[in-house]
């Protein structure tokens, strides 16, 4: 199978056959990673603009590195330093770029669709790096990567998504690609961000943490989205933490072989006790490094390249 689509702008979209395709290809550029020598000539000569419009620190890095061992030339924008203070349109941003000659425009904003009203009118490649609280499709990927590497399938795997599902787009993006790849998928948190609608995808929903991360192959935290929230969702962080947070007590319910997983930046105390985000069963850090490898993956296939041919 090979890639056929000029964007990455959401895993809804994908076919589960596609999702295979990209972890298939990150495999090998994780091995790539692993050479003394790090770098492919698959981007000489194209341009890859950053566009982002949001904070971010692993993501921007994950992709500028990305492009940069694709061997691509990188140009980071942050809406801060540019003409998007000034009142310019994002439409407007992006014809600039590529009347720059950007062949790829990696886009974070705070509304969601962004990526998709961009992508309506681009001439260069648009790849969702974050849309509101719509998706996070890379991050999504990477992590279904990481639960792959480590179980060797994704399919008939019981994984526990805990924290805040209504308002975070690396759940839905994690849900898209899980149940798309045959995973049983449980959400928990408080119910004010964790409705039941989300049953009407195929998810089981459950507040009850103890029942939700009992048997749980992989469980996957989530922070307090704060920033997207128009009021207070839950009376405090201490009751949070109480009811919600993965401490040992409730590790010692998980598979005995479960691995731990959250997407970052870790409010520790909070969604997880500090020493289990370190422990032997965390592949927090490790999720890190598989971004590069889907991220070098994904620039890859919409550029055309095919699998195997990564030299």
């Amino acid at each position: 199978m090979n890639w056929n689509r000029k964007h990455l702008l959401d895993l809804q979209a994908l076919e589960a056959g596609e999702i295979t395709l990209i972890l298939d290809v990150a495999r090998e550029f994780r091995a790539v990673g692993e050479r003394d020598i790090k770098k492919v000539g698959a981007l000489r000569g194209r341009t890859v603009v950053n566009l982002f419009v949001e904070p971010s620190t692993r993501t921007r890095i994950s992709f500028e590195l990305a492009a940069m061992r694709l061997s691509a030339d990188v140009i980071n924008f942050t809406a801060e330093a540019s003409s998007l203070k000034k009142g310019e349109t994002l439409k407007d941003t992006l014809r600039n770029l590529e009347a720059m000659n950007a062949d790829f425009v990696i886009l974070r904003h705070g509304a969601s669709g962004a990526p998709h009203f961009l992508s309506r009118f681009a001439r260069s490649h648009v790849i969702n790096a974050g849309d509101g609280a719509h998706e996070h499709p890379t991050q999504g990927l990477l992590d279904v990567f990481t639960i792959r590497e480590h179980k060797g399938r994704i399919a008939g795997l019981k994984v526990t998504i805990l924290g805040d599902i209504l308002y975070s787009r690396v759940a839905r993006s994690n849900i898209w690609a899980l149940l798309k790849l045959g995973a049983q998928v449980t959400l928990c948190g408080p119910p004010t961000l964790v409705p039941k609608v989300f049953e009407q995808w195929g998810c089981r929903v459950t507040w009850n943490v103890e029942d939700a991360v009992r048997g749980a192959d992989v469980v996957n935290l989530l922070r307090i989205q704060h920033e997207r929230q128009r009021k207070t969702m839950f009376p405090s962080i201490g009751e949070y933490a109480t009811l919600f947070g993965l401490n040992r007590a409730r590790l010692s319910l998980l598979h005995p072989d479960a691995i731990i997983m959250h997407p970052g930046p870790i409010n520790r105390g909070v969604e997880i006790e500090s020493e289990l985000a370190d422990c032997d069963r965390s592949v927090i850090l490790e999720q890190v490094t598989n971004g590069l490898a889907v991220r070098m993956a994904v620039l890859y296939l919409i550029n055309g390249g095919r699998p195997g041919e990564i030299s």
